[in-house]
């Protein structure tokens, strides 16, 4: 009896093995049939012609790759060359404004601005006074004016609405003063464009332009304007 049971088992694992494998086979013709069908196989003119298109397309991401590296180098020189432009411009404008600049400076410009209006009138005359000439503005009180207007940041000075240059010389000439050659009788209105605080402060400073000018009888008054207007000088 304990024989034939041995026996028994060896043909039921017999029977497994044999099914396991059919079905094994079975799977693995099934595949290779579903693999052919998605994938059929190809003829020698369609493989050569798969060849042919691969290798273009390598051909063609290597020009690209080519292309792509020269424009990254023109798109620097591009850049490059925007920058010198800009910094081109930039100087350009910096001259053009330190043109401008000397062209108002030089007179050969309008130009208009805040400022202050200084009015220098001859002082009363005091008859226990032996020398008339005390009481009168000169040359060289107009001048203080001036140059403390030129030294306080005054771009643009004017006397009696005439403009002021480089070249500009005031003479006195008994009781009137000649600027540039044109005479001009007292009072003397001399208009200045700049800071009107700045200006002003500079000219009423303790013991300056203002002090000394008062200390020589001549009577002295300063106001702040919004708008100064100053033509071109004409002519040369």
């Amino acid at each position: 009896m304990k024989i034939m049971k041995v026996k028994g088992n060896h043909v039921i694992l017999s029977l497994v093995c044999l099914v396991l494998g059919f079905i094994m086979a079975f799977s693995y013709h099934l595949t290779q049939l579903e693999t052919q069908q998605a994938k059929p196989d190809m003829t020698d003119s369609q493989y050569k012609e798969t060849l042919s298109l691969r290798n273009e397309l390598i051909a063609q991401e290597e020009t690209n790759r080519k292309l792509q590296k020269e424009l990254n180098q023109k798109q620097a020189k591009v850049q490059k060359n925007e920058k010198e432009l800009a910094k081109e411009a930039a100087d350009f404008n910096s001259l053009a404004k330190d043109a401008e600049k000397y062209r108002m400076f030089l007179g050969k410009v309008k130009v208009k601005g805040k400022g202050v209006k200084i009015t220098l009138a001859d002082g009363a005359y005091d008859p226990n006074q032996d020398n008339v000439n005390n009481y009168l503005v000169h040359e060289h009180h107009v001048f203080k004016v001036v140059n403390e207007l030129y030294i306080s940041g005054a771009s643009a000075v004017s006397i009696n609405g005439q403009r002021l240059t480089s070249r500009s010389y005031i003479v006195c000439n008994g009781p009137v003063i000649t600027v540039d050659g044109v005479p001009h009788p007292a009072p003397f209105v001399i208009s200045a464009i700049g800071d009107p605080d700045v200006l002003a402060s500079s000219i009423n400073l303790s013991g300056g332009v203002k002090d000394q000018l008062v200390n020589d009888n001549i009577v002295f008054a300063l106001e702040k304007v919004n708008e100064i207007v100053m033509n071109p000088v004409l002519g040369n």
